[in-house]
């Protein structure tokens, strides 16, 4: 991983899950309860921290694509949702925002 690219799509694993969920109530303020939040995809960016873009599929057809930001360990700031956008198709890509 080359520090300041994001890293090519890759399917979501357990950890990108865990991620997704921690972020899920931050999201669920600004918007409304989804039925489900499934991670799809990703993608990480390795800055001050770790950036990651997630799809998510939150219905049948809907899903969400979220960024959240985790911080250094010495800086012992909370996981948080930076950006998200909603109204996304499952071929949509997921994309730097």
């Amino acid at each position: 991983m080359m520090c300041g690219a994001p890293t090519a799509t890759q399917p979501a694993t357990a950890d990108i899950q865990a991620i997704a969920d921690r972020v899920r109530s931050q999201l669920e303020e600004k918007e409304k309860k989804f039925p489900m939040f499934k991670a799809v995809e990703f993608k990480s960016q390795v800055v001050a921290g770790t950036v990651f873009f997630i799809k998510v599929q939150v219905d049948e057809d809907n899903f969400v694509h979220i960024r959240a930001f985790e911080s250094l360990p010495h800086e012992k700031k909370p996981l948080a949702l930076v950006g998200y956008q909603t109204h996304k198709g499952r071929h949509d890509e997921l994309t730097y925002f």
